[in-house]
């Protein structure tokens, strides 16, 4: 005998399962104004950006330009091969890993401490005129700013060689871009000096969204400035530090081209030449379209690989990460 249901319990059947698709088309109209927004900038992407790859097949051809695309001879990656057993490009691989961690290591340092220093500073004009002299050099061509710091580490009359002759650290001028070790450095140092203020507004603007009662308690409490930065700011702007160290690690193999091609001559050029000046000299000027392109599709999957096992690390130590 089937039992009945109580006169004051009412019974429900579950309802079927709407699709996503109406609520998703829904949100695309919502959202129509972003979308037109987003268009122009969609197109740009795929012609400017995707339709290029379709130029990586050059790389596993014997590419001639007064050929037809039908007429290529296939080499495969006799190209690729040619790269890793060339002694030059191993150098220029060094010397660009080399530059890019110590532009990583000294953008990222140098960026943060300024920011916090910023934040720090109560006197309006003074932090004001501090953000404006740290941001002019990032709008100068790397034309101009090359001629600066060439001038500047001259042995004829450089501000460099002056300033330590004074302090009596060398007794003689020393020809700093002649010195291939020391052009590492130089790069880094010119990189700091042109970027961390612009690098650091990122991180000043994740400053402010920390809330400023947790300064307030935290000063109720007895905490000194260091400590008010080292267990608030900090902790406050981890999650961007951490995505943007992600995106930097992603362009290890991007260590510039204009700093190397117009500081470097033929003293340095052992550590200043890197893979973008690589590819120009030994492919495109000398007519080796085939093997400039396997160069740059070098960089290209590398700096995938980095990218994505940076994310990935991110996940697995439950930081912040990209996607």
């Amino acid at each position: 005998m089937a039992k009945e249901a109580s006169p004051g319990i009412q019974t429900t059947t579950p309802k079927p399962q709407t699709s996503h698709i109406p609520l998703f088309f829904k949100k695309l109209v919502q959202q129509r104004v972003l979308l037109l927004m987003s268009a122009p900038f969609l197109i740009w992407l795929f012609i400017f950006k995707y339709l290029p790859l379709w130029g990586w097949t050059i790389a596993f051809q014997d590419f001639k330009p007064a050929k037809s695309f039908s007429d290529q001879k296939w080499v495969g990656f006799e190209h690729f091969k040619m790269l890793f057993q060339d002694e030059k490009f191993i150098q220029v691989l060094r010397n660009t890993l080399a530059m890019s961690t110590i532009n990583l290591v000294l953008g990222f340092v140098t960026a943060i401490v300024l920011a916090l220093l910023l934040n720090e500073l109560r006197f309006v004009l003074f932090k004001r005129l501090v953000q404006t002299v740290s941001y002019l050099p990032h709008f100068i061509s790397w034309v101009v700013a090359a001629n600066i710091i060439a001038t500047a580490l001259s042995p004829d009359n450089g501000i460099v060689n002056e300033l330590l002759m004074w302090l009596g650290v060398i007794k003689e001028p020393i020809l700093f871009l002649g010195i291939p070790e020391y052009f590492w450095g130089i790069n880094g140092l010119s990189e700091v000096w042109k970027n961390v203020g612009w690098n650091t507004i990122v991180y000043l603007a994740a400053m402010t969204m920390i809330d400023p009662a947790q300064y307030e308690a935290a000063e109720i409490d007895g905490a000194g400035r260091i400590q008010r930065i080292w267990h608030i700011t900090l902790p406050g702007i981890k999650p961007v530090i951490i995505v943007l160290l992600i995106m930097n690690i992603g362009y290890l193999l991007e260590s510039g081209f204009e700093p190397q091609y117009l500081l470097g001559n033929g003293m340095n050029v052992d550590y200043s030449e890197n893979l973008d000046i690589f590819v120009l000299k030994y492919g495109i000027a000398m007519g080796n379209f085939s093997l400039s392109v396997a160069a740059g599709m070098f960089k290209t999957v590398i700096s995938f690989i980095l990218l994505f096992a940076a994310n990935y690390t991110a996940k697995r130590m439950g930081e912040s990460r990209l996607f």
